[in-house]
């Protein structure tokens, strides 16, 4: 698969199903390493997210007519997690699903490329995401994109760090490439 044979898009009603899906199955590998009770409440939110109030952005790609990644594009902060306090007043990603039968093809990069450009629209000069230790492979390639700590808007989730991470939209070469 090559960039040239995928589609990205704004998402839009019809595809509510197969993001819910996408979503569970992408974030399933996930389910041994939460506490009891934990998954139950993290895939209600991943599944509340679809229809939830709030994205900027609904950014999909398709793959031969099925989708196989999706993301949520956030205006800050207190319209992504309700934390006014963060003080992120620039866009946020969520929620980067790409399925489990395309990964390692640049799916996520495509993603995050778009909202990268998406926020460069909206005259933002950063980008941010929160992750967690489980989820290290996706750490590695925002670090690969140029993300960066951003330490000071950390979130503390029960026993689980949700880290920050931030790009700098001027300096980035991920906009080039």
């Amino acid at each position: 698969m090559s960039v040239s044979e995928i589609r990205i898009r704004e998402a839009n009603e019809r595809d509510r199903e197969a993001i819910q899906t996408l979503l569970l199955e992408a974030y399933g590998q996930y389910e041994a390493v939460f506490p009891a009770g934990g998954w139950d409440a993290y895939k209600a939110s991943i599944l509340a997210s679809v229809d939830g109030e709030g994205p900027k952005a609904r950014i999909i790609v398709e793959f031969e007519g099925e989708i196989v990644g999706s993301s949520l594009l956030f205006l800050s902060s207190e319209v992504a997690y309700g934390l006014p306090e963060l003080e992120i007043h620039s866009p946020i990603i969520r929620l980067i699903a790409v399925s489990p039968k395309v990964r390692g093809r640049g799916i996520a990069t495509e993603l995050i490329k778009e909202s990268a450009r998406r926020a460069l629209e909206l005259g933002a000069a950063t980008l941010h995401l929160h992750t967690s230790d489980m989820m290290a492979s996706a750490v590695k390639l925002y670090e690969y994109l140029g993300f960066e700590r951003a330490f000071d808007k950390d979130i503390q989730k029960g026993e689980t760090l949700v880290k920050s991470y931030r790009l700098n939209l001027k300096e980035t070469a991920i906009l080039s490439s």
